[in-house]
């Protein structure tokens, strides 16, 4: 019975709180800072205003906090969180803006949209044109270059294609690595 009570009780605490976004810009408001209020004191004045909370307040906070900033309905200076002025220009997106149509151009395109009537192209590049006159003695090709595509199997090594290495004449076995630089030998005239 006494779970009963309890479950009860914290259905009635949810459904008088307020939605997170209101209870976020009451908060904003009623602090009325400048340069905004940042994440700690809006978190004091909506504990401040509710009685109660549910324990994961902190992390609905952050979760609401970046929704409205990221909808807009929150700009975010410098660690604060603040309403957006009324009476800016809307944030442009990132990138080059869209050329803007003429009425007559898009007429026309609508126009030529719905007179168009051919398939879809194929991808790929278009086959050059044949001339009707020129009569074909070879049958078309499937593909291209008339072999299979991928790699070609493996063929089975036989004892003709075994590459035999040569063994050194000398006897005398090199060392690793790239053999040191001869220097030429230096000889002095005598009598000068």
């Amino acid at each position: 019975m006494a779970f009963d009570q309890h479950s009860s009780e914290s259905q009635s605490q949810s459904f008088t709180l307020p939605p997170y976004p209101q209870m976020i810009m009451e908060a904003i408001e009623a602090l009325n800072d400048k340069n905004g209020s940042n994440k700690t004191t809006i978190a004091k004045q909506i504990e401040s205003t509710q009685q109660t909370l549910p324990p994961s307040h902190t992390t609905l906070l952050s979760y609401h906090l970046n929704q409205m900033k990221k909808t807009g309905q929150l700009l975010m200076v410098k660690n604060n969180y603040m309403k957006p002025d009324p009476h800016a220009p809307p944030k442009r997106g990132r990138g080059r803006p869209p050329k803007l149509k003429t009425q007559a151009e898009s007429a026309a395109s609508a126009a030529a949209a719905t007179v168009s009537a051919d398939p879809p192209r194929s991808r790929g590049r278009p086959p050059k044109q044949r001339d009707p006159s020129e009569i074909s003695i070879e049958p078309p090709k499937e593909s291209g270059s008339g072999r299979p595509r991928g790699r070609p199997p493996k063929r089975p090594r036989t004892d003709s294609d075994k590459v035999v290495a040569p063994e050194p004449a000398t006897g005398e076995r090199r060392g690793r690595g790239r053999p040191p630089k001869v220097k030429p030998t230096v000889v002095a005239a005598v009598g000068c």
